[in-house]
């Protein structure tokens, strides 16, 4: 079992910045993938960045790109999402996901966390 909290979001004016942590606990949470994923009201839940358990190769979804970087310190078990230049259309609960092999866009992670809120004001 892995365990998952995040922190970190509020309420910003566009082109504001944002740091969301993702604090991980249990079994081994360094030997996973991680990722966030949002959900904006009435949307499906989205894929966003993920990064490896080794912390090298990222990804990321085309409209945070240049944006948004996901990085990971797993001596600390925490993975990050440092969000530039927010955008109302950012607008979303947040949330925290870890997978065993490897990073994925589909939503088949094995682990979420509980989310956090961003809002993004114009």
């Amino acid at each position: 079992q892995v365990q998952l909290v995040e922190s970190g979001g509020g309420l910003v004016q566009a082109g504001g910045s944002l740091r969301l942590s993702c604090a991980a606990s249990g079994r081994t949470p360094s030997s996973y993938a991680m990722a966030w994923f949002r959900q904006a009201p009435g949307k499906e839940r989205e894929f966003v960045a993920g990064v490896p358990w080794t912390g090298g190769s990222t990804y990321y979804t085309d409209s945070v790109k240049g944006r948004f970087t996901i990085s990971r310190d797993n001596a600390v078990n925490t993975v990050y999402l440092q969000m530039s230049s927010l955008k109302p259309e950012d607008t979303a609960v947040y949330y925290c996901a870890a997978r065993l092999y490897g990073v994925t866009q589909s939503r088949s992670y094995d682990y979420w966390g509980q989310g956090t809120q961003v809002t993004v004001s114009s």
